[in-house]
């Protein structure tokens, strides 16, 4: 299959897969989605470090060439202040104090306001996955799979949130289901647009698999990573330890296992 092919099915497949795995999972009684979802968050902070360490950076550093460690490094720390600037402008738009603008003495006005804004947020979260993968891919194809792996893994857990913020603000659970498809496949649209954009200009490629790992490494160190401190005890540690290696893991033994 062509690059092009490729990049619309994975991105097609992790946007539906992990919509129907959220609506899934979401369904689930109380009690199992409050034990399975720390694993979840654990096995998904794996598969993101071990994409972007073992995968994605290494091929960054090859095909940028000798001598282009350190411009690799610095579109590396660009693209983590980037995601630290673009996460700061969500959050400053979605506070949560009284006095903000945004939101309205209606708590259902309020709860409106933010389901909107997370799906806004969403679909250009998707939008920019599809960005990823499609650098991923246009390297070679095994580096794409493990990276739409490792976006469909964090994706599953994101979405659940996202789901539930939207049944949260009113929204019917069809309704809220739909929508939450139609933002994922929006990572589609992302990966044909940045197939055509990098075929243009294929010496800014080994740059864009730089910002894709700073992207996941952002993602788990400073999203995912501290809701696993949150719990301290040596049986959840141990749990997180775990899912954590077992993502690595599954993206060590996939990239491997395709060479």
């Amino acid at each position: 299959m062509s690059s092009l092919t490729l990049i619309v099915v994975f991105t097609a497949l992790s946007g539906v897969l992990s919509a129907l795995a959220a609506g899934v999972f979401l369904a689930l009684d109380a009690r199992w989605r409050t034990a399975m979802l720390p694993h979840l968050v654990s096995f998904a902070t794996g598969t993101l470090l071990g994409a972007a360490f073992l995968g994605l950076l290494p091929h960054a550093l090859d095909g940028a060439g000798p001598g282009s460690a350190h411009r690799i490094g610095l579109a590396l720390l660009c693209g983590i202040l980037l995601f630290f600037l673009l996460e700061k402008f969500v959050l400053w738009r979605h506070c949560h104090d009284d006095p903000c603008e945004m939101h309205s003495p209606s708590h259902d006005v309020r709860d409106r306001a933010s389901a909107n804004l997370i799906l806004a947020g969403d679909t250009f979260h998707n939008l920019l996955d599809g960005v990823l993968v499609a650098a991923a891919f246009m390297t070679n194809p095994q580096l794409g799979i493990v990276t739409a792996l490792a976006v469909f893994a964090h994706e599953i857990p994101q979405e659940v949130g996202d789901l539930a913020i939207l049944l949260h603000g009113g929204f019917s659970r069809a309704r809220a289901m739909t929508l939450n498809l139609v933002s994922s496949l929006t990572s589609v649209v992302g990966g044909v647009i940045a197939y055509y954009a990098l075929n243009t200009a294929m010496d800014v490629l080994p740059y864009a698999l730089a910002l894709a790992a700073s992207s996941f490494i952002y993602v788990a160190v400073a999203d995912l990573i501290p809701g696993l401190h949150r719990r301290v005890d040596m049986r959840a540690s141990l749990g997180q330890v775990l899912f954590i290696a077992l993502g690595v893991g599954l993206v060590y033994l996939t990239h491997q296992g395709m060479h």
